[in-house]
């Protein structure tokens, strides 16, 4: 995680002797990454996190993945798939997929059941509405441009606040999501160099107690065999004793934590720059950058538009979230907008945007980047809001 924090009760020694008012122990409860190799938070229970009276399979939602085939540039229109609402995790419409990572989309209107991943981190992205998140950590508040990494294993409740929907792009790690190593000194310190840092995460700042029995929480979990929602996984619907959101007190590193993007410092230099420097968060063989409004090229003959490129290693998905993204005018890209240029096709600028952009000094344009190392499947709810006409714009004049 960014840093250490401390919230609520801990005893002045960790492992220690620490009493609830009638002289019963707290229940400790370490959450840690790589075994016991990496970062971790201690927590402290009123009730044992252990006891659970029912565990039973649970049959979520089916998504099926497909290649992208024939291979092409898509566009995903992803506010064609606006239906009566649901909730921000189980309504979660599955777009692109891989084995490290799943993209989802979802308009939510109504809280979540409780929830845990148990395969890994989850990035949440707010395009638009509120939303608290609810976990034994505490409560962390997000509103629209806000990050919300979720660690693998926690328990949470997503509950969309205010009075409008809440928007939400799901990037689900096979694997844990964190900032990039070279912003990091070897202590975990955000670097100078660094286009944000401490000051600018976000994370709970104190307990949230609720009280109850007999309460469900759904697990995806891995599993030997394929199953429903993601190769190699399954579900299962466990029943605690008690609430799990006891924890009077917790510290460490590990943590829901949340980044706005507009936060977000842009890296700018005379020429274009590439999409290294708008990285924003690391992921099991895939990035996660923010494009913000920013200052742009200011060499007398720069065109500062991003050049034709090929990575022939990744595939490129982006999601158009605010502001005007001058290099695809043209193309049919809107507000919500989701494009993926992959592995094996040049992609760039469309017609015209090269010329039209030689003298901008700024461009006004919001979007979140996932590139990954290996390809995307198509998921079901692609087909449904694909724009067939995509790929051929760059053979139209300008």
């Amino acid at each position: 995680m960014p840093y250490y924090r401390s919230v609520g009760d801990v005893p002045r020694k960790r492992h220690t002797q620490f009493r609830q008012p009638d002289g019963t122990l707290y229940a400790e409860e370490l959450v840690g990454q790589e075994g016991f190799s990496s970062d971790s938070s201690l927590l402290y229970h009123r009730h044992a996190p252990t006891a659970i009276l029912a565990a039973e399979e649970y049959a979520p939602p089916t998504v099926t993945r497909v290649p992208n085939l024939p291979l092409k540039p898509r566009h995903l229109r992803t506010h064609k798939l606006d239906g009566t609402g649901a909730d921000p995790v189980l309504g979660r419409q599955y777009l692109l997929a891989n084995d490290d990572v799943r993209i989802a989309y979802v308009l939510a209107d109504r809280p979540s059941p409780l929830f845990r991943d148990a395969t890994g981190d989850h990035c949440l992205y707010l395009e638009s509405g509120t939303l608290r998140v609810e976990s034994p950590f505490g409560v962390l508040d997000a509103v629209a441009g806000d990050y919300v990494v979720i660690p693998t294993s926690t328990i949470h409740r997503l509950v969309p606040t205010g009075d409008e929907p809440t928007r939400l792009l799901a990037v689900e790690a096979s694997g844990h999501i964190g900032p990039p190593k070279r912003y990091l000194s070897v202590r975990g310190q955000f670097l100078e160099h660094a286009p944000y840092c401490e000051r600018d995460v976000r994370g709970p700042d104190t307990p949230l107690l609720v009280d109850g029995e007999e309460v469900e929480v759904l697990v995806r979990h891995r599993s030997r065999a394929a199953g429903p929602g993601g190769s190699g996984t399954a579900w299962t619907r466990h029943v605690y004793a008690n609430h799990p959101f006891d924890v009077v007190g917790w510290d460490g590193h590990m943590y829901p934590w949340a980044f706005s993007i507009h936060d977000f410092e842009p890296i700018t230099g005379r020429i274009h720059q590439p999409p290294p420097v708008h990285q924003t968060f690391q992921g099991p063989n895939f990035v996660i950058c923010s494009f913000v409004p920013r200052k742009v090229d200011y060499h007398p003959a720069a065109i500062p538009v991003p050049y034709n490129h090929h990575n022939v290693d990744s595939d490129e998905m982006l999601f158009y979230t605010g502001g005007n993204y001058e290099a695809r005018r043209g193309s049919g890209i809107e507000q919500g907008s989701i494009s993926l240029h992959p592995s094996g096709f040049t992609h760039g600028p469309q017609p015209g945007a090269a010329e039209r952009s030689i003298g901008a000094e700024f461009f006004d344009e919001l979007a979140v980047m996932v590139d990954t190392f290996r390809p995307l499947d198509l998921c079901d709810a692609a087909a449904v809001c694909e724009d067939d006409g995509y790929a051929w714009t760059w053979a139209r004049k300008s």
